[in-house]
């Protein structure tokens, strides 16, 4: 088998120390899960991490996969302009992915972007930490349909399968961005239902109640983690797997949840 790692990340900007600063130490279950998921992707001797992100190159019509050579990481937008990381990429299993998934009629989109989107980098930040070998391949979601996600899922597990490389994926996003009058997108009543649901159905390894979440309240939720969430799902969802939660905070009004899934 080739998938050997399995998981979910939160990326706020505040989990960088540099960044976040007292925010950084109040956000402690969040960097202890992030954490101990490392040790975990290390335990896993992964070759390549294929990353699940929300902010990188999105479209509405088609999924995106970042197929550069290279990719370098930097937080200058948020101030801070001394912490940098560098990491390999796989060019030629983008490649692959575009080619099977032309056969399936999926649309995917390759782009090439050297800078890494911070739905990235503060994953990678704390993931890779003893893995300075590891190539990644950063992957966006798309504005189609919730069974396009797990189509496309089922498809990057197919490709995964095949690879004589270790393979990890992580889905990073952030849960409900509306919990408090605090949050960044004002306060929606519904946002913690969605947080709590969708922890417990993914604990229950229930994915047609995930699938069948409620529009209104997914929506209201403005979670950009629910459709990597979904490509995720998509991969393991012919599998059987578990979910465990490392931790799930929202100091912020901002669900924040760690989690490795078993398979």
């Amino acid at each position: 088998m080739s998938l050997c790692f399995a998981g979910v990340v939160p990326h706020s900007p505040l989990l960088i120390p540099s960044i976040g600063k007292e925010k950084t130490a109040e956000l402690q279950k969040t960097v202890d899960a992030l954490k101990q998921l490392e040790q975990d992707l290390y335990l896993a001797k992964a070759d390549v991490v294929l990353l699940f992100t929300p902010h990188g190159s999105l479209f509405d019509d088609s999924f995106a996969v970042n197929a550069h050579t290279h990719y370098v990481s930097g937080f200058d937008e948020f101030g801070d302009f001394e912490t940098k990381r560098e990491w390999k990429g796989i060019p030629d299993l983008a490649a692959n992915i575009s080619h099977e998934s032309h056969l399936k009629n999926i649309a995917v989109r390759l782009v090439s972007n050297e800078k890494l989107d911070h739905g990235s980098s503060v994953p990678l930040y704390y993931l890779t930490e003893h893995l300075p070998d590891v190539k990644i391949l950063p992957a966006g979601f798309s504005g189609l349909s919730r069974e396009d996600h797990l189509a496309y899922g089922e498809l990057l597990k197919d490709i995964v399968m095949e690879q004589d490389k270790r393979v990890a994926i992580i889905a990073s996003g952030d849960l409900s961005h509306k919990l408090s009058p605090d949050s960044p997108g004002g306060f929606n009543p519904n946002a913690k239902v969605f947080d709590e649901t969708l922890i417990q159905l993914l604990e229950a390894g229930n994915l047609p109640s995930i699938i069948a979440m409620d529009p209104a309240i997914v929506d209201g939720a403005d979670a950009c983690a629910y459709r990597t969430i979904l490509m995720l799902l998509g991969v393991l969802q012919h599998m059987h797997f578990s979910f465990k939660t490392y931790a799930y905070e929202a100091p912020y009004g901002v669900g924040y949840l760690t989690g490795n899934f078993s398979f």
